[in-house]
């Protein structure tokens, strides 16, 4: 299936769900808290907006000068987390008052049925069962208290999600936090002991991120003096013309022994291999599907390569091979393999890679999508060892879409080999 026939696919799967969000948005927070026709109007144009901008941005991102298109996607990758949110605590608020309801009603239900209890009617006191085997009464609809509760509960919705959403923004543009892991190494030289490698992943450099943050990026890399930088992909989300200036910062990075970078799936999106060639113009060597060897001739480990594991139906490129990778190389010497998603790592594992460095996954990013990702991902993020084998799973450097980080935070990883 290739990349055009993907995207139809996930148009069509995807155009449904947002229009019906936008219409329950529109009903929830303006049909029901109010009777006038202006606000409703206004509030039907705003969500068509919305709607319009969510469904069309991912062809107004490839369309639209990049200028233009952070203007865009600030606001529309901004709603789209905020709406999540505003769904959710519609359907809270909503569930507890249904909940709360239904209480009252078996309460009242219960006290009634108890054997002896006398009920009230306009004919005097008459037995409970009485009153329980007479036509019920429809209750007379208060339309003032339904517009009260309405309000109340749009008003809740919108503070809880744009507190939620404000310090996920916060979160998410903050300096990612350095986080240290200590790995010892199968096959490392102990001459080697001590190799520090700094793991960057999934900076979706684009309409949102920018050269000054990979300036600061880059500023805080060097401050922890890597002897080797790995990129292990999603590093763009644009075309090299538009980019290339805020990618170039990865030309001030500071190391002993270079820095490394693999295809995410992301790189396929907006060519691969113009993005590779461009990447080694920066001093930046890209790893498809090869090995080199880092260190000198007295001590030295295999740096393994592969493109992305779902790279052969996303467009022109070489796709995820790993036998092409270690073609030639000795088993018995120390390997770490640079691989975007966290896939295939046992096996890797099996073929003398000692440590797999991924990530992919941003750890969902942003609730409830961290929920989701654990459950699609067995190493969702951090550290997992297993029979003296390792990977390495980054929350990510940076973000994609909504910039948010609610339950995740972006990070540098600070890998020290042990021998």
């Amino acid at each position: 299936m290739n990349s055009w026939v993907r995207f139809v696919v996930f148009v069509v799967l995807t155009s449904g769900p947002i229009v019906g969000v936008h219409i329950y948005l529109y009903r929830r927070l303006f049909s029901d808290t109010s009777e006038n026709r202006m606000w409703r109007l206004v509030g039907m144009g705003a969500m068509a907006v919305l709607c319009t901008l969510l469904l069309l941005s991912f062809t107004l991102t490839r369309v639209l000068p990049m200028d233009f298109t952070f203007k865009v996607a600030t606001v529309v990758w901004m709603w789209m987390g905020i709406s999540l949110y505003l769904l959710f605590a519609l359907w809270l608020i909503g569930g507890g008052r249904l909940a709360m309801r239904r209480l009252r009603r078996l309460k009242a239900a219960v006290v009634s049925a108890e054997p002896g209890v006398m009920a009230v009617s306009g004919a005097g006191t008459v037995p409970a069962a009485a009153v329980l085997a007479a036509p019920a009464e429809v209750p007379e609809v208060n339309v003032e208290r339904r517009r009260f509760l309405a309000r109340v509960s749009a008003g809740g919705a919108a503070l809880a999600a744009g507190g939620l959403s404000g310090y996920g923004a916060w979160n998410a543009f903050h300096p990612p936090v350095v986080n240290e892991v200590a790995v010892r190494l199968p096959g490392l030289p102990r001459e080697l002991d001590g190799y520090t490698i700094v793991h960057l992943s999934d900076i979706h450099v684009g309409p949102l991120i920018r050269r000054r943050f990979m300036d600061e990026l880059v500023a805080r890399c060097n401050a922890l003096h890597p002897d080797l930088v790995a990129i292990t992909g999603d590093l763009v989300d644009g075309n090299v013309p538009e980019l290339g200036p805020s990618v170039a910062a990865l030309r001030e990075l500071r190391t002993r022994d270079g820095t490394y970078f693999v295809t995410g799936n992301h790189e396929y999106y907006w060519n691969a291999n113009t993005w590779a060639e461009a990447l080694e113009g920066m001093g930046v060597q890209v790893l498809r599907n090869r090995h080199v060897r880092v260190g000198d001739s007295a001590a030295s480990f295999d740096l393994v390569g592969v493109d992305d594991w779902a790279a052969k139906g996303m467009g022109p490129g070489r796709g995820y091979d790993l036998e092409a990778a270690v073609l030639g190389r000795q088993r018995d010497r120390a390997a770490v393999l640079l691989a975007h998603q966290p896939a295939n790592w046992r096996v890797a594992a099996q073929a003398g890679m000692g440590l797999q460095l991924s990530g992919h996954t941003h750890a969902g990013q942003f609730f409830p999508f961290t929920l989701v990702v654990s459950a699609m991902w067995e190493h969702k993020a951090g550290h997992y060892e297993e029979n003296g084998q390792h990977i390495y799973v980054s929350q990510g450097t940076g973000f994609w879409g909504p910039p948010l980080r609610v339950g995740t935070g972006p990070e540098i990883v600070k890998v020290t080999l042990l021998a």
